[in-house]
C-alpha cells in the first residue's frame, strides 16, 4: 500500500493512548493513581491534570470539576452497572507481577472487588475512588490461537464467566516452587477447603 492508494479497509489505530476522566476528586484519584500504577503528574493546574505511569507523555487526564458534583457520584456507578463502559483492562506481563502487586497494594488496604479466573486470563479487579473499575489480568495462554480455541471450547460455553479465585493462594503456590505455567487453570486459585464459585450471571451484569 502506497499514500496514493485508495484504502477499503478498516485502518484501526496501533495504540490506545490515553483516558479522559472528569472527577469533583483529583487530588484523591491522583495519589490512588501513584500508590496502584506508580503514576506520575506531568502537568496540573486549576482545570486539568495529566499522569503517565509509562513512557507515554500522558496515560490519563482528570478534568476537575466542581467538589459538590462529588454527591452525585453514587449515581455514576449505578451507570455502570447498568449501561455504557464497564471498566478497562490492563495486562501484566507475568502472573508473577500480577500477584506481586496484589501482595503490595493488599498491604496497603487497597483490595481487588472482584478476583476471578476467566478462562482466558487471570484478573484482578479494582476500583479507584471514583468508582472506575480496572482489571488488571495476565493472558492463561501463551498463543491468542490458543485462547481462541478456549473460547470455542465446551468448558467455556458452559461457564463464559469463569471461577472467583484467591490471589493470596496462588502467590502462596509461586512461593512454594509451582511453576506459573499450572496455575493457570480456572480452579488453580481455589484455596483448599473453600467452594469453587463459578460465575454465570448473565454477562451483561456480571458484574454488579
Amino acid at each position: 500500500m502506497t499514500i496514493a492508494d485508495p484504502v477499503d479497509s478498516p485502518l484501526a489505530p496501533e495504540i490506545l493512548a490515553h483516558y479522559v476522566v472528569k472527577t469533583p476528586r483529583a487530588s484523591e484519584m491522583i495519589e490512588w493513581y501513584r500508590t496502584v500504577l506508580g503514576a506520575r503528574v506531568v502537568h496540573e493546574d486549576t482545570q486539568i491534570a495529566f499522569l503517565t505511569w509509562d513512557e507515554e507523555s500522558h496515560r490519563l487526564a482528570l478534568v476537575k470539576i466542581p467538589g459538590v458534583m462529588r454527591y452525585l457520584f453514587p449515581l455514576a456507578r449505578l451507570r455502570r452497572k447498568l449501561l455504557g463502559v464497564d471498566h478497562l483492562a490492563f495486562t501484566y506481563s507475568s502472573l508473577e507481577r500480577l500477584l506481586l502487586n496484589h501482595e503490595r497494594l493488599a498491604a496497603l488496604g487497597i483490595e481487588p472487588v472482584w478476583s476471578i479466573n476467566h478462562g482466558p486470563t487471570t484478573s484482578l479487579y479494582y476500583e479507584d475512588p471514583d468508582g472506575i473499575r480496572l482489571e488488571f489480568q495476565v493472558e492463561n495462554f501463551p498463543t491468542a490461537e490458543e485462547t481462541a480455541a478456549f473460547f470455542d471450547s465446551k468448558g467455556f460455553a458452559d461457564n463464559p464467566i469463569g471461577v472467583t479465585i484467591d490471589p493470596s493462594y496462588l502467590l502462596e503456590r509461586l512461593r512454594s516452587g509451582e511453576p506459573p505455567s499450572s496455575l493457570v487453570h480456572r480452579r488453580a486459585g481455589v484455596r483448599p477447603g473453600t467452594t469453587a464459585r463459578a460465575n454465570k450471571r448473565a454477562i451483561t451484569f456480571r458484574t454488579l
